[in-house]
C-alpha cells in the first residue's frame, strides 16, 4: 500500500484500496488527536456507513470538529445538514453562516447550495440575485449542475439581465456532461438567437470548457435538493 509522510495520507490509501477496517481505525486515532482532515473523514465514515453503522448524528459532530478548525469541506457538510435538519436540529441561520463562510472560501459545493437556498426562498430570504452570484461562482469552476441553473436563470432573467449568448453558453456546458435539463432548455433558445448571440454563446463556451470542479476529499453528502 502506497502511503506519504502524512499519517492521515495512509488512512486515506486504506480507505481507497478498500481496507475500510484498517481506515476506520486509523482515522479514529487521528480524529481523536485533534486531526481536521482526519475528523471530516471520520465523519464521512459515519454518513457513508463505510466501516462503521452508519450515524448521522455522529457524522455531523466529526464534521463539526472539522469546520470548526476550518476545514472547508466538512464547513459546507455542517451547513448543509443544519440547514436539512440531518444528524442535528434543523438550524437555517447557522447552516446558512457554514454555507457561507465555505462559499466565500471558494467550495463550489457551498457555492452551489447557498444559491439553491437563495433561489427557492426555502428557510432563508428569497433572493434570485444573489442565487446567480453563487451559481456562477460555482459554474466559473466546472460544477456542472451550477451551469445549468445559472444558464437557466440567464434564459429567463432570473436575477441577472436576459442574455441567450450566456444562457446557450452555460447550458451547453452543462449538457455536455450529460445535464438533461440542460440540453432539453438548451434546444429551446437555439432557435431564438441571432447569429450574433451565437457567436458570443460560442465564445463564452470556449472560455469556461476546460474547468473542471475540484473533488475534494471527504465524500460529499447529498446536496441541499435544488
Amino acid at each position: 500500500m502506497n502511503t506519504s509522510s502524512r499519517p492521515v495520507d495512509a488512512a486515506v490509501a486504506a480507505y481507497r484500496e478498500g481496507h475500510l477496517a484498517d481506515a476506520h481505525e486509523r482515522f479514529a486515532a487521528l480524529a481523536e488527536a485533534g486531526d481536521p482532515e482526519a475528523q471530516a473523514w471520520f465523519g464521512s465514515l459515519h454518513a457513508n456507513g463505510e466501516g462503521v453503522t452508519a450515524d448521522l448524528e455522529a457524522a455531523f459532530a466529526w464534521y463539526l470538529r472539522a469546520a470548526e478548525q476550518d476545514h472547508v469541506p466538512a464547513q459546507t457538510n455542517v451547513g448543509a445538514m443544519l440547514v436539512m435538519g440531518q444528524g442535528t436540529v434543523a438550524d437555517p441561520v447557522a447552516g446558512l453562516h457554514w454555507l457561507t463562510r465555505a462559499a466565500q472560501a471558494g467550495d463550489a459545493m457551498a457555492q452551489s447550495n447557498l444559491a439553491t437556498l437563495h433561489f427557492k426562498g426555502d428557510r432563508v430570504p428569497h433572493d434570485e440575485a444573489a442565487a446567480a452570484h453563487w451559481y456562477r461562482r460555482a459554474a466559473e469552476q466546472g460544477h456542472y449542475p451550477s451551469q445549468a441553473r445559472l444558464g437557466f436563470m440567464y434564459a429567463n432573467g432570473l436575477g441577472v439581465e436576459k442574455d441567450r449568448a450566456q444562457a446557450f453558453a452555460w447550458l451547453s456546458l452543462a449538457a455536455q456532461h450529460g445535464v438533461g435539463t440542460a440540453l432539453s432548455a438548451l434546444e429551446g433558445i437555439v432557435g431564438q438567437m441571432s447569429v450574433e448571440e451565437k457567436h458570443r454563446g460560442a465564445t463564452q463556451f470556449d472560455q469556461w470548457r476546460t474547468r473542471t470542479a475540484a473533488v475534494s476529499s471527504p465524500a460529499r453528502l447529498v446536496p441541499v435538493p435544488g
